[in-house]
């Protein structure tokens, strides 16, 4: 089966925990779903760092990128994303160095500027309230000691020089938007949590773009959820797991994954129902067909090289079901 050579499709994992489930246990389920990915033709694989969020257990990002990457051969595994303002970017240069040495030619860097977690976690990390203010300098700094070794250099990432592991800007605002375009970046949109801002950061993007030495022309990718199942109606059950996962975010409450209900009728208020849609406003749910019809639309909409898709179930099985009918639908490579 031979793809689309505009069809560019990859997978982000959170190392979600299910309720009644283990953290080992999703990481098993994490290295299955890599595998899987790999065999079906996606293109990446990308972790997301959080912190203090029982029910996400991709803390230790670079940690957990190395166990998928060495648990595969051929896919791309990298990060969606690192949070710069948590780390000196001499660690995370010398971290992803390693991996870069360890899987070459295999690991991406994605960087955001949040926090993964709340105002407390923040205040545990020794982020200040205006941390991410400080993100362009940082990212300036981390894209130094990854980028070429100067005679003399006092301080270095070793490993990390000279490794020029690809660096990805992630934003869910204009403002990663335009630092991905001044500095000649690809950009990746959250539009799996955030899709609000999407298309008006993606068109700042095309348009602010400058190439560098790395990118010549914009490049962009966009998160997406997106839950395939054999019927409509069987995707829009197993889609209230994800519904129930993100209503424990709103109210603040641990997020393990639940299993799925016959209906979401009751579980919420008319505010936190809005609120659950508006954070799965670009989420693409049904049926072979319908799936391949959306996922069709929403490129055509956002014109984007990739999509990075988000599948949450609350049984694996699932989840990796979700992701072969998209391989198929869309005709990836085998």
């Amino acid at each position: 089966m031979k793809s689309d050579p505009e069809t560019i499709l990859s997978v982000l994992d959170l190392a979600g925990v299910r309720e009644g489930g283990t953290v080992a246990e999703s990481f098993r389920n994490t290295v299955r779903l890599a595998q899987a990915a790999e065999a079906w033709g996606y293109r990446r694989f990308w972790l997301a760092e959080h912190h203090n969020l029982p029910g996400i257990a991709s803390a230790a990002t670079a940690v957990l990128i190395g166990h998928v990457a060495g648990a595969t051969k051929t896919i791309r595994v990298g990060s969606g994303g690192v949070m710069l303002p948590n780390h000196a970017p001499l660690v995370i240069a010398e971290q992803f160095g390693t991996l870069e040495a360890l899987y070459p030619g295999r690991i991406d860097l994605g960087l955001g500027r949040a926090v993964g977690g709340d105002s407390l976690t923040a205040h545990v990390l020794g982020r200040g309230p205006n941390a991410g203010d400080r993100f362009p300098e940082l990212l300036q700094e981390l894209m130094h000691y990854l980028g070429p070794v100067s005679p003399n250099q006092r301080v270095q990432a070793v490993p990390g020089g000279n490794s020029h592991v690809p660096v990805w800007l992630l934003g869910s605002s204009t403002f990663g938007a335009q630092l991905a375009a001044v500095l000649g970046l690809p950009f990746a949109f959250a539009g799996q949590f955030a899709p609000q801002m999407m298309l008006e950061a993606i068109a700042l993007y095309r348009e602010s773009f400058k190439p560098s030495a790395g990118l010549n022309q914009p490049y962009v990718m966009v998160g997406l959820p997106v839950l395939a199942a054999d019927t409509d109606k069987q995707a829009g059950h197993l889609a209230t797991s994800s519904r129930q996962r993100i209503l424990r975010l709103i109210r603040g409450q641990p997020i393990f994954t639940p299993p799925p209900v016959a209906s979401m009728e009751g579980l919420w208020n008319a505010d936190e129902e809005r609120a659950v849609n508006a954070h799965l406003g670009a989420a693409v749910i049904g049926g072979p067909s319908t799936v391949k019809r959306q996922l069709r639309e929403f490129l055509q909409l956002t014109r984007a090289n990739e999509l990075i898709l988000y599948s949450d179930c609350y049984q694996v099985d699932d989840r990796l079901r979700s992701y072969e009918i998209v391989a198929n639908t869309m005709g990836l490579s085998r």
